[in-house]
């Protein structure tokens, strides 16, 4: 049988992206918009965004950094989320609600990641807001790490799934909750057993390579993140969970770009950008996969029926037409090195602006 030359997807969704600010925002919004209909931007800036003002008036800029091609298209939409911390109140909460532009809240267990100090260290302090949450019918975004130094860094997931996890769900039962980029095959055990308000994301860099890619014959500054690569096992399980068709796995990039100095040093900074290329590099696992037939639901479906949200009404194309991922890309006055930097990847996406 002939292999065929194009895929058509209803338009994908990143329900996991760092857009970051300021000079920067113009490349990475773009990069977002080629790719994606619409993106959950994370609110880890620095100060982070812990307001619903806040999380709208960033959204007046991520728009406003777009190009004309962009804007002209309307094909891209920025979905808000808001920084959870002990102090977050109910009536922030509401407030998030009656806006409008926040679909999720975030917890990052307080210095878990890249400007995460300002993030959660008390459950209790926090079961108001989640059961607030619960109420308005807003998601909760999980940073699923333990930062207990006594922890190593490659258990940090497992650790808090089997420990932490568990106590967090019952403070809001009915809480739609996902568990972001997970790595681990206990992580996904978990979503694929879990009720119906358990969701999870996956990145392209988790399903593609394991530790070794990163640390194997020299140390590869590019491949790190956080959470950190794991093994082949767990990769192999990430990729059957998220080429199983299973309703509540679904795309999210953590695409997290940080200027190539900052990530080429002596301590490196957290972040791996694959928004340059998402979608060409989860056409690539699923092909691996055998499973190119399930990449729609993952990348385009499942994602925004777990947020309520109707699915895309147009297309895109990707075309079997190999090509090379740039060494780099623009970053402001830098420039960032892009995950697959130098590979040839099978699938291109074809411009649909």
């Amino acid at each position: 049988m002939a292999e065929a030359q194009q895929l058509s997807l209803i338009a994908p969704d990143d329900f996991h992206h760092h857009l970051r600010d300021g000079a920067v925002l113009s490349d990475t919004a773009n990069a977002a918009a080629r790719q994606f209909s619409r993106a959950l931007v994370m609110p880890n800036l620095v100060p982070p965004v812990t307001t619903a003002a806040a999380a709208s008036e960033y959204k007046t800029r991520i728009l406003s950094a777009l190009s004309p091609e962009a804007r002209a298209a309307d094909r891209f939409r920025p979905l808000m989320t808001m920084y959870l911390t002990d102090e977050t109140t109910p009536e922030e909460i509401k407030q998030c609600f009656v806006g409008g532009d926040v679909k999720a809240v975030k917890l990052y267990p307080a210095g878990a990641t890249t400007n995460s100090a300002s993030g959660v260290t008390d459950y209790e302090k926090i079961t108001p807001a989640l059961q607030a949450m619960q109420h308005y019918g807003l998601p909760l975004c999980i940073h699923g790490e333990v930062t207990d130094p006594a922890v190593d860094i490659f258990d940090r997931e497992r650790v808090f799934i089997e420990k932490k996890l568990p106590d967090l769900l019952q403070r809001a039962s009915q809480l739609r909750v996902v568990l972001e980029h997970m790595t681990t095959k206990e992580a996904a055990q978990f979503v694929l057993s879990a009720g119906p308000n358990v969701a999870a994301t996956i990145t392209p860099q988790h399903l593609l390579v394991n530790r070794n890619a990163m640390l194997a014959g020299g140390i590869r500054p590019h491949l790190y993140c956080l959470p950190i690569l794991k093994t082949e096992e767990d990769r192999v399980a990430l990729v059957g969970a998220a080429t199983s068709g299973h309703p509540r796995i679904f795309l999210g990039t953590d695409s997290a770009p940080h200027a190539i100095g900052k990530k080429e040093a002596a301590c490196g900074c957290a972040g791996v950008f694959s928004a340059h290329s998402a979608i060409e590099l989860y056409a690539e696992a699923f092909e691996q996969a055998g499973a190119l037939d399930k990449l729609e639901a993952f990348s385009s479906v499942n994602g925004a029926a777990f947020y309520g949200l109707e699915v895309n009404q147009h297309k895109v194309t990707l075309a079997l037409e190999p090509w090379k991922v740039p060494d780099s890309v623009p970053f402001g006055d830098s420039v960032v090195v892009p995950f697959g930097a130098g590979t040839t990847l099978r699938w291109k996406l074809q411009h649909s602006w």
